[in-house]
């Protein structure tokens, strides 16, 4: 099994967290951001888009970082994809939840904070990526007062995206609302190996220069 993308983008970050919850053997190649690569030919063939993480698995190519993770599940999880069809429609329930409501502005988000040189940044992008972002969350913080994890009382794919995004939400220099229950989950997060090994490490590397 070939990953391909580099270790800082949090995209391939979901899929390096899946591989290792499922103590699967894997090469990864860096691609994407300084390591270009993204529009050789080779690269191509296998992602048209141009993007970050493409898997190979033996006669199988598949990119689009949250298929990637599904598959994974399915192919080689026991209960990473969900115990029953009801978690499963969960777990994707939130998978998807993630990407199409916070996931755009909390990349606008650390694009403002973190990647753009300073001259560039726009202070009302980010606070309205602030109060997006917020407003998401404190969603989720409701879900989880009541559960250890977004499908239920287990960990599952679902986990997977958003827990992917909240050590750099919790490491960012801005003004966070208080969600204990996101808090706390974040915290369970932390205490999973696959999580620290693969998810909580350095961003500096994309930091505009003067940032």
């Amino acid at each position: 099994m070939r990953l391909w993308g580099r270790k800082t983008s949090v995209n391939v970050q979901k899929v390096l967290w899946a591989l290792e919850e499922l103590s699967l053997d894997y090469e990864r190649l860096d691609a994407g951001g300084a390591f270009g690569g993204l529009d050789d030919p080779a690269y191509l063939a296998m992602n048209p888009m141009r993007k970050v993480p493409t898997l190979v698995d033996g006669d199988l190519v598949i990119w689009e970082s949250n298929a990637v993770v599904r598959y994974l599940a399915r192919a080689y999880g026991d209960t990473l994809g969900g115990r029953d069809a009801v978690e499963a429609g969960r777990a994707d329930m939130w998978m998807e939840w993630f990407q199409n409501n916070p996931y755009p502005q909390f990349i606008a988000l650390f694009y403002q904070l973190v990647r753009l040189p300073r001259a560039e940044r726009d202070a009302a992008k980010r606070d309205h990526a602030i109060k997006v972002v917020s407003e998401n969350f404190t969603i989720l913080d409701r879900h989880l007062s009541d559960r250890d994890f977004v499908a239920g009382e287990a960990f599952t794919m679902g986990d997977i995206p958003v827990g992917s995004a909240l050590y750099r939400y919790y490491t960012l220099d801005f003004d966070r609302p208080d969600l204990p229950a996101l808090a706390a989950y974040y915290d369970r997060l932390s205490q999973r190996a696959a999580y620290r090994e693969t998810v909580m490490m350095s961003y500096d590397s994309l930091r505009a220069p003067e940032a």
